[in-house]
């Protein structure tokens, strides 16, 4: 009985030095907003006090394009295609809640309805009726069930590497995913990591979803780290994991009528390339092009191609 007692607090013991040593607490959001915001950014509170960052950028004048940033990633996503594209379009670009420079939200509301409920704000806000919406993988589910919600409104999506509905989840690349996601399902997980240091199973799950592109550099890597520590994020970004396990919402996207373009890198480890080809089935307005040894995130880690295809995708709107 001594022995088994002993053993037992000696596995005790060493789970809380590892837990000790792999600690690592949350960063001021004062800090982080001063390294990560810039002259473009701005902030704007709705009136459940949930205060959201954004950026406006680009031709004034021209078609306005609001694109959505994927899981734990930021706004800083769609840069590349703001750089490429600005001279043509107004690009609104925004933190989610939960993400980047947004983060912590009063109402702690981190589901994918609070998120169309946050664009939407934000486009009223805006003043902005009528609109072309794109969005990278889990904010590509968020730009197509706002679709559904708000038809009138979207004039055309740009669904990048984009979530499908939970019926689609044989379709999603699960033997290829990253280890964090197959740990973030597990409660007891989730329960520790509020309060791990999240770098190496976020470097792993980058330079994964990069597919190991040059583009993935410590910076980058640097970036979303600090990012997703900033002060709450951590704890929300774990949050929303936990309720999208839960979530099986049906939707109907046969009757989404807007026309889609369709980008996808067929290397994706995170959302399989089966599933582009399943949204263009089912889709009734789309166009699919799928690119060769790319993975996850193609308007970063080929911008300049990616940017060519959205430009002609959005003049060929011109001309119907």
């Amino acid at each position: 009985m001594k022995t088994i007692k002993f053993l037992a607090m000696s596995v005790i013991l060493v789970a809380a030095i590892i837990l000790a040593l792999l600690y690592e607490g949350d960063t001021p959001k004062d800090v982080v907003d001063a390294k990560y915001s810039n002259p473009s950014s701005q902030f704007t509170t709705f009136e459940d006090k949930a205060t959201i960052h954004y950026r406006d950028e680009g031709n004034r004048k021209g078609e306005t394009i609001i694109l959505i940033h994927g899981f734990a990633a930021s706004l800083h996503t769609w840069s590349p295609w703001v750089g490429l594209l600005e001279d043509e379009y107004c690009i609104i670009t925004l933190d989610l809640p939960g993400h980047g420079l947004t983060g912590t939200v009063p109402s702690a509301d981190y589901s994918v309805e609070g998120d169309v409920r946050t664009v939407d704000r934000l486009a009223d806000h805006l003043s902005l009726s009528s609109f072309v919406l794109g969005g990278s993988s889990m904010g590509g589910g968020v730009t197509w069930r706002y679709a559904l919600e708000h038809p009138t409104k979207v004039k055309a999506m740009i669904l990048v590497n984009a979530a499908g509905p939970p019926a689609w989840s044989d379709f999603d690349g699960d033997d290829r995913r990253p280890a964090v996601f197959m740990l973030l399902t597990k409660p007891w997980f989730r329960s520790i990591a509020v309060k791990l240091d999240p770098y190496y199973l976020l470097a792993q799950a980058l330079r994964s979803a990069y597919n190991y592109s040059s583009v993935a550099t410590d910076d980058l890597i640097m970036r979303y780290y600090h990012l997703l520590l900033r002060q709450g994020s951590r704890k929300a970004v774990i949050d929303r994991f936990a309720a999208s396990q839960a979530s099986a919402q049906p939707a109907d996207l046969q009757s989404l009528n807007q026309p889609t373009l369709l980008l996808w890198g067929r290397e994706d480890s995170i959302v399989d390339v089966q599933v582009a080809n399943r949204f263009d089935e089912v889709l009734p307005v789309s166009s699919l092009i799928i690119y060769e040894d790319v993975g996850h995130i193609p308007m970063e880690e080929i911008p300049e191609r990616a940017a060519r295809d959205v430009r002609t995708f959005l003049h060929s709107l011109d001309e119907d």
